[in-house]
């Protein structure tokens, strides 16, 4: 409320409560003035859900489908069918961006655009303090990652027109390879070489590929960060060195490594000393919202807005809107402690897990680069095709684990025209059956221990019922 209905409120009631209650609402009114005059230094303390909401409110009366008297005579005036509809989106209904670029500033949403600006602003704080300090741009993208890889894809094409190759170090993920023929680029799979259990670059591979295939014929080298061990985060640095002396653009799959101090850090130095053009992470993945947005963050604030205006059309304001909310929300104090959580989450799982693979005769693999995702072996009897390997996957499943998975040898699979020999081990020729869990962000002491409990009487039913029953003693093992 302004002085003036402030003033006249006064003369309803005693002006001391009043004043008191402007007081108050000031309070808010400054977090929200601190925000627009200085974003990172407002992400430091998370916001309670009154004041966001204000600020929603707020920000919602200036587009124009909820002016007062507004007369609409466009084919997309924000008119909304459902309240209920209206009322999850704050009634910021004009989504984001123009038709010539997804971050330009729409006239008809001047709130859904302060929005937009802000979110990509607190989210590049959160790229700065998650360890990649020179990140210079960065914009958020109503698709997952594969697609965002797409639009970065797409944009590169425009500089390189003759260029049609993707070096691309394996990782069996559908979405990966796919975003590469969706764009209409032919993937050049770089097999991964076995260290101990590790499954790592091979970057003498990538090498003999550019002397084939000429550089300039190569649109770019796709690595990749985060992904299931036994695979490891590429190796950055070396790849970023060798993009730089070739001249061939590097686009980083950093889709939750966001959260991994160690992924961030093997970014930030390749960019240091080589090059790295873009960079896609998932915001599902790394800040626990809705499925549904990525970020394309890089070093080079011109090229990113290139990828922007990439984009054809206005998009969905809700990734934006979902991450604003949560960021504010949590501060980053808030998020630094997710992050901090996390790390001591994934030591806790990792000697949990190993107790448990020894419990059973099994170990836990060995790949100390791989900073989020953990792996034991599965190596029962008599099953040469994997068979009571993945059952186990189907039981965890059945008793509400969610986010493991089995991968036995043996299992080809067709993706986009290229089969991939023994698909889910990254490798043609991975030398054992394992199954996978991941210690990301948000997961709980709780969640390890209801998890590590659920195997243990997963693996024990397994091998009672591969086992031989004791007939001496009547005993049936059957659990």
């Amino acid at each position: 409320m302004n002085k003036e209905i402030l003033d006249i409120c006064g003369k309803l009631i005693p002006p001391a409560y009043i004043l008191q209650g402007s007081q108050a609402r000031t309070s808010h009114e400054n977090k929200i003035k601190q925000l627009f005059q200085h974003a990172s230094k407002s992400f430091f303390n998370g916001w309670d859900e009154q004041t966001v909401e204000l600020l929603l409110q707020e920000l919602a009366v200036m587009d124009s489908n909820n002016f007062p008297g507004n007369c609409g005579v466009g084919e997309r005036e924000g008119r909304i069918a459902s309240s209920l509809v209206a009322r999850r989106h704050y009634r910021l209904c004009h989504g984001i961006g123009r038709s010539g670029d997804i971050t330009a500033v729409q006239p008809k949403a001047a709130g859904s655009s302060v929005v937009m600006k802000v979110a990509n602003n607190l989210v590049l704080d959160a790229i700065k303090l998650s360890g990649i300090h020179s990140a210079a741009s960065c914009f958020v993208v109503p698709m997952a990652t594969g697609m965002a890889l797409v639009l970065c894809m797409l944009t590169m094409k425009l500089k390189r027109p003759n260029a049609k190759y993707v070096l691309w170090p394996r990782i069996d993920q559908k979405s990966c390879y796919k975003s590469m023929v969706t764009a209409g680029l032919e993937p050049v799979v770089i097999e991964n070489l076995l260290v101990g259990d590790e499954l790592t670059t091979n970057i003498s591979s990538i090498k003999n590929k550019i002397k084939d295939l000429g550089a300039e014929n190569i649109l770019c080298i796709m690595t990749t960060t985060s992904c299931f061990t036994p695979r490891v985060p590429d190796r950055l640095e070396e790849i970023g060195i060798i993009c730089k002396e070739n001249n061939i653009p590097h686009l980083v799959n950093n889709a939750y490594g966001l959260q991994s101090s160690k992924c961030t850090h093997l970014i930030q130095q390749a960019a240091r000393v080589g090059r790295v053009d873009a960079v896609v992470q998932s915001l599902d993945k790394n800040f626990m919202v809705p499925v549904g947005g990525a970020i394309i963050a890089g070093f080079d604030k011109g090229f990113i807005e290139e990828i922007g205006k990439s984009y054809p059309g206005r998009a969905s304001a809700s990734p934006s809107l979902d991450i604003f909310i949560t960021l504010l929300s949590l501060g980053s104090q808030g998020y630094k402690k997710l992050l901090k959580d996390r790390k001591e989450m994934f030591t806790y799982l990792s000697t949990s897990l190993s107790g448990c693979a020894t419990k059973f005769g099994e170990r836990l693999l060995q790949t100390k680069n791989n900073p989020i995702s953990l792996g034991i072996t599965l190596t029962l009897e008599n099953d040469p095709k994997g068979e009571k390997a993945t059952e186990i996957g189907s039981m965890l499943f059945t008793r509400f684990v969610s986010g493991t998975r089995v991968v036995a040898p043996g299992k080809d699979s067709e993706v986009s025209g290229h089969v991939f020999k023994n698909f889910g081990s990254h490798s043609d020729n991975y030398p054992t059956a394992y199954l996978t869990a991941a210690a990301a962000i948000g997961i709980t002491k709780s969640d390890v221990d209801l998890f590590i409990g659920r195997l243990e009487k997963v693996l024990t039913k397994l091998k009672q019922k591969t086992s031989t029953p004791n007939i001496e003693s009547g005993q049936n093992q059957m659990l």
